[in-house]
């Protein structure tokens, strides 16, 4: 039985999938015994043949005549998923240092019982990263560690980690949430046990939606969606735009 489940919720993301999965690599996978699993949303690139190559696991979305959203991609994947630890990970994320990561990860949730879940720092890819992504992840990381430190729990959607049975005592997530579905979901696993910010557990993701809408518009959605799914238990936003 795997240890870890690293689920990759997709949809055309040929661009930059293989970079993800290349990271787990076999010696990885048979040290910590990780499975990969690939949910597809009904991709119409070449997702899906770059899944197959490298995943263990592809699941994929059958209904063509409606679009599956991200939270119906991670419980589509976490359905089929052996492991008792669950690693959500979004395509254009990678992990600058996978095996300590992923040492880290287990050692954790071994050592504290009460531990349900993780978020993790985010910050853009090096060689991409400018001046206003050092300063926009670094207030946003700093964000995410307060509002965890105050009892409030929040973490993004690039990276999230879960024990599977507290991912089953609550339902995965909410699969009608078009955004905002990954702070929801710590919202709700607060509800029922310890969450915490790691800040030493860091990776990488694409800055191509900040290039393409800039911060102030990014930042803006997240804040509209996420005071919604507060007040509202529904997203501001009817779909999340890709960006490709």
């Amino acid at each position: 039985m795997p240890t870890i489940s690293v689920i990759i919720p997709t949809r055309n993301e040929e661009k930059l999938l293989s970079q993800c999965l290349e990271q787990f690599t076999s010696e990885l996978k048979k040290r910590f015994g990780i499975e990969i699993i690939v949910s597809d949303g009904d991709s119409s690139d070449g997702t899906i043949a770059i899944a197959i190559r490298y995943a263990d696991k592809v699941a994929t979305h059958e209904d063509h005549a409606q679009r599956q959203t991200i939270a119906e991609g991670r419980n589509r994947g976490a359905a089929i998923a052996s492991a008792g630890i669950l690693m959500f990970l979004n395509a254009d994320t990678v992990i600058p240092e996978p095996a300590g990561f992923i040492e880290r990860i287990i050692s954790r949730l071994q050592n504290d019982p009460k531990l349900l879940a993780i978020a993790v720092k985010v910050e853009v890819n090096p060689a991409e990263r400018k001046l206003s992504d050092r300063i926009c992840h670094g207030f946003f990381n700093q964000y995410v560690r307060l509002i965890n430190g105050l009892g409030i729990a929040m973490a993004r959607g690039e990276c999230q980690i879960v024990r599977r049975e507290a991912y089953l005592k609550i339902g995965g997530y909410n699969p009608s949430l078009a955004a905002g579905e990954d702070y929801e979901f710590f919202r709700r696993l607060h509800a029922v046990g310890k969450v915490i910010y790691d800040p030493q557990l860091l990776v990488y993701e694409s800055p191509r939606r900040y290039r393409k809408y800039g911060y102030a518009k990014v930042y803006s959605q997240w804040i509209k969606n996420a005071f919604s799914v507060l007040l509202k238990k529904k997203a501001a936003s009817e779909i999340w735009e890709e960006v490709r």
